[in-house]
């Protein structure tokens, strides 16, 4: 049994990101596998300030949800990220979060990822956060392990009666 961490950027409750989010977890679930969703928009993050003092104390000089964040990165077998396109690019919640690793960017890896992009264009226009979210989570020391493409997707629920929704499954299942 695997522990799975799924962390969902969209701004809308059951938006497509979310949903495809909720299938993953319903995959690994059926599984056997233990899952938390933590949506990032719940939860309080402030922006990196760049002043450094993490380097030599090991913790951010913030106080808000990202400890516990990480703690929870680093806890799990697993990591989902999921975050719909803005202009390109991941959207600005996911961006924050992961301007915030800077504390314990070096105990971040060791994990398979998976990754679920969602936005209006076809998944030639979503490229750019796949090759930028894969560099990280790579450069962190993870191996991304597949990314679900909920293309051509804008409006709530959108997804649904996609492939992607069966692709969402089949991943969660198969971790």
């Amino acid at each position: 049994m695997k522990h799975v961490l799924i962390l969902s950027a969209s701004p809308r409750k059951n938006g497509n990101s979310d949903i495809l989010c909720r299938q993953f977890m319903r995959g690994a679930q059926d599984a056997g596998h233990r899952t938390e969703l933590i949506s990032l928009y719940d939860k309080s993050t402030e922006f990196c300030r760049a002043c450094y003092a993490c380097f030599t104390t090991g913790r951010c000089v913030l106080r808000d949800d990202m400890e516990e964040i990480l703690d929870k990165m680093q806890q799990a077998d697993v990591i989902v990220v999921a975050t719909p396109t803005y202009f390109y690019s991941m959207n600005g919640k996911l961006k924050t979060v992961i301007d915030r690793f800077l504390p314990r960017w070096q105990n971040l890896g060791g994990h398979d990822v998976y990754l679920i992009i969602t936005g209006h264009d076809r998944k030639e226009g979503l490229k750019l956060v796949e090759e930028e979210l894969n560099t990280i989570f790579t450069g962190l020391g993870n191996q991304v392990k597949g990314c679900i493409w909920g293309e051509e997707v804008w409006q709530k629920g959108e997804v649904e009666n996609t492939k992607a929704m069966d692709e969402a499954y089949q991943a969660g299942s198969h971790i």
